[in-house]
């Protein structure tokens, strides 16, 4: 495949008799130090144009090629190797790419690759990788080689579901651990880890764990793993397979019932009703409610009471909950319906530019070979030279004002696009808002209906302690009543003082949970429609300067057209 396959230094000692002193192996790439590279550097816009256009095609095909503009949502392959290499960057420009080459640079951290997620085919090899991370966007991927790095552990894999082959061999692995973590890849077919220390181990056959810890894998360093071969693995490994299967059955469980969590976690999150599903709001009331906690001293009494005043919250903040379930239904759909209809309009409008273009592309090439021929034909015939000069002139006049009214058009179909994307989320912020003060409204009546219920809870105390200590006076039994509310024996405005502190914290409690969900909500709503006109913002931008850059381009083309077609002679004669 990728690597290329050498002899061991060890075996040709061994075969001289010579004795070899065993060194932990680094990734050999002495034949790296022996290519010319360019200076050392960072990926860039420019190096991406020139890798595009040196692309292999030759002849003719290769100069109509260079002619066109780098257009980076059609690039679907990049090969950057041998380019001395140290960072990776820019690449984001590129969000169709499918097939990325960087192998053969010095790049020691992967990063910026996190936009690719069209991304089948990576090929990192032979550069100084010491650790495997920032591929989980990359949910595409199927084959990735990193092969000869300096990478020590195999990690950060398990969310590339669709990956097929990983070549990781030459590295300086020298543990199982992380191995163990490729049978969450259930789509992995092919591993090569040779050349690695924990390969080298005499008493330890890694070929027969991966065998057995890996039931999907069909190749091993290449070679095909037969029935009877993965059977004696299992064998030979049950009780490490055991174990981590037991430890992978957990782990699923685990995730799933986290992943279930979470979900309901957003839902309600962005119903703006979490944390009202069950006795949360009711439980949060007593929390630091030292006065309360005094008044409920008195007894069974005061405990009947709570446990009618807590049905009554929960009745009310289960309302509030469904309200809140119910609205966030009907934003998701208005959402799911702006963003489709969106999509559409900006799709229709590309597809109707892009025809512009090739139509353009057509004309021009019809048009530059007219010209080709006349400009031939000034330099090889010695009459009529005015007259092709004028020829010459008019088609490059008609040239310069099919391409300005083709950017007019293309600039007024963008503009018309931006104002109606504009008008458009503006109507949305209007609707979506609606629907959101409508929510606020109708669970605002049930944040009131909650405050009364603390009032009558306060008040239903006030008389139930006033009889307990009325009774407990007339008992003579006055030793038996808590210290705290012995104050309030002789004195009751301290009983009242007890009971309004209560009231107030409850009733506060529930304001805040009402402010919270409001406060919410209209930050939901200014997030949204920022993140939608900065979007747009950046998608203009983009498309003007997509735009310009075409006109440049062929600009460019108009003017290279004499110096070219005399190249193209000369190439001819030298022929």
């Amino acid at each position: 495949m990728d690597e290329p396959v050498s002899k061991k230094p060890s075996e040709g000692a061994a075969e001289n008799g010579e004795e070899v002193e065993e060194e932990e192996e680094e990734p050999l790439r002495g034949f790296l130090d022996e290519v010319n590279c360019p200076e050392p550097g960072i990926i860039d816009r420019r190096m991406i144009e020139a890798a595009y256009l040196e692309e292999g095609q030759k002849g003719e095909t290769r100069r109509l090629h260079q002619l066109e503009p780098v257009v980076y949502e059609r690039i679907r392959t990049m090969r950057l190797e041998f380019k001395n290499i140290l960072r990776i960057d820019h690449l984001w420009m590129m969000p169709n790419l499918t097939t990325l080459c960087l192998n053969c640079n010095k790049i020691e951290v992967i990063e910026h690759l996190a936009m690719l997620t069209a991304l089948r085919d990576l090929n990192l090899s032979f550069n100084y990788i010491t650790r495997i991370e920032n591929l989980e966007t990359l949910v595409n991927l199927e084959k990735l080689s990193l092969f000869s790095n300096r990478i020590q552990k195999i990690e950060n894999l398990q969310t590339l579901e669709k990956l097929v082959i990983l070549s990781i061999g030459n590295n300086l692995i020298n543990t199982v651990e992380g191995i163990e973590r490729l049978r969450f890849v259930g789509s992995l077919r092919v591993l090569n880890l040779e050349g690695n220390p924990i390969a080298k181990m005499p008493d330890f056959p890694l070929s027969s764990y991966v065998t057995a810890i890996l039931p999907q894998l069909n190749y091993y360093e290449y070679v095909f793993i037969k029935a009877e071969t993965r059977e004696e693995a299992q064998k030979r490994f049950y009780r490490e397979l055991r174990e981590i299967e037991d430890k992978q059955e957990r782990e699923i469980q685990g995730l799933a019932t986290e992943e279930r969590e979470m979900a309901e976690a957003e839902r309600l999150a962005s119903s703006f009703v979490e944390h009202l599903d069950g006795h949360q709001l009711y439980e949060s009331l007593w929390r630091d409610d030292n006065n309360g906690r005094i008044l409920m001293l008195v007894g069974t009494q005061a405990q009947e009471l709570a446990e009618e005043y807590s049905k009554d919250v929960h009745e009310l903040t289960q309302k509030i909950y469904r309200l809140g379930l119910e609205h966030f239904g009907e934003r998701d759909d208005e959402i799911r319906d702006f963003n489709a209809n969106l999509y559409e309009g900006q799709e229709e409008l590309q597809s109707q530019g892009q025809t512009q273009i090739e139509e353009f592309l057509q004309y021009k090439e019809r048009t530059f070979d007219e010209m080709r021929l006349k400009w031939r034909d000034l330099d090889q015939r010695d009459d009529d030279l005015e007259e092709l000069s004028a020829q010459l002139d008019t088609l490059t006049g008609q040239f310069e004002d099919a391409l300005n009214e083709m950017w007019q058009s293309l600039m007024a179909q963008e503009l018309h696009l931006h104002e109606a994307v504009e008008d458009s989320t503006l109507n949305f912020k209007r609707k979506i808002s609606q629907l959101m003060a409508s929510f606020v409204e109708q669970a605002q009546v049930s944040f009131q209906q909650l405050r009364d219920v603390c009032g009558h809870f306060a008040d239903n105390m006030t008389e139930i302690v006033s009889q307990y200590l009325a009774s407990k006076l007339l008992r003579d039994d006055l030793s038996t009543i808590p210290d705290e509310l012995r104050k309030c024996i002789a004195d009751r405005d301290a009983l009242l003082q007890l009971v309004e502190a209560m009231r107030e914290s409850h009733a506060s409690r529930v304001y805040e949970r009402e402010d919270r969900m409001a406060n919410r909500s209209r930050e939901f709503i200014d997030d949204m429609i920022k993140k939608l006109k900065n979007k747009e913002v950046d998608r203009h931008r983009a498309k003007v300067l997509e735009i310009n850059s075409f006109m440049e381009m062929m600009t460019e083309a108009l003017a290279n057209l004499p110096r070219e077609t005399n190249n193209s002679k000369n190439d001819s004669l030298s022929d």
